[in-house]
């Protein structure tokens, strides 16, 4: 899961959990438990700390939840639209760095992602929200295929199938190894351009994973 770093000190006094506690234990219980567990009482009493603490860095409960949205479109739509603009010399290059998302979870955290969209069954704000990260999402990868030449309807249809397939993945749950998933890059890149990758193309994507 992606985690907020430490950057605040405890508060003063016997308010021993930091800001960070607080969203990074809230952040756990939305995945695990759903939204309905996400509670002040609940969470200070799994920190071992009073409310007092928890007032100490939000105003309500609706104030720690309005945190969390924030936090999950900082990292898994901001990685997206950050990886589709990079600049790329070809469409293979562009839509391998869209990959490193689904590749690296540090980028983006599909059980976050899918515990906001349960979360948004309950919740009209939160559907709008996922609405709106699904259009920007889907927009920076269609702006991607219409920079490298492909028309608007071809990159339009093209960010779709990319961009759901994968959501569907994470929705299906399949339990693929990456191994396995990668060891079929070269036709994935086919399928969602056109084009043939080159040797090197598939090279340097092994090495991202290698690497992580």
């Amino acid at each position: 899961m992606i985690m907020i770093p430490p950057q605040d000190e405890p508060a003063s006094g016997n308010i021993k959990a930091t800001r960070a506690d607080w969203i990074n234990l809230a952040l756990q219980t939305l995945i695990s438990d759903g939204i309905e567990s996400v509670r002040v009482l609940t969470l200070g009493q799994k920190l071992g700390v009073s409310r007092s603490s928890f007032y100490w860095y939000f105003q309500s409960r609706q104030d720690l939840l309005d945190q969390l949205l924030t936090h999950w479109h900082d990292t898994n739509t901001k990685a997206i639209v950050e990886r589709a603009k990079r600049p790329a010399e070809t469409i293979i290059v562009a839509v391998l760095n869209v990959f490193e998302c689904w590749a690296d979870e540090r980028l983006f955290d599909p059980r976050l992602d899918f515990a906001v969209r349960e979360w948004a069954r309950r919740s009209d704000d939160v559907r709008a929200a996922i609405d709106q990260a699904d259009n920007d999402r889907l927009g920076a990868i269609r702006e991607m295929y219409r920079r490298h030449g492909y028309d608007d309807e071809d990159a339009f249809i093209r960010a779709r199938v990319l961009y759901y397939m994968q959501i569907g993945y994470y929705v299906l749950d399949l339990k693929e190894p990456v191994e396995a998933r990668v060891s079929h890059l070269a036709a994935y890149l086919r399928a969602f351009t056109g084009q043939e990758p080159s040797d090197a193309d598939v090279a340097h994507f092994m090495h991202f994973i290698a690497a992580r």
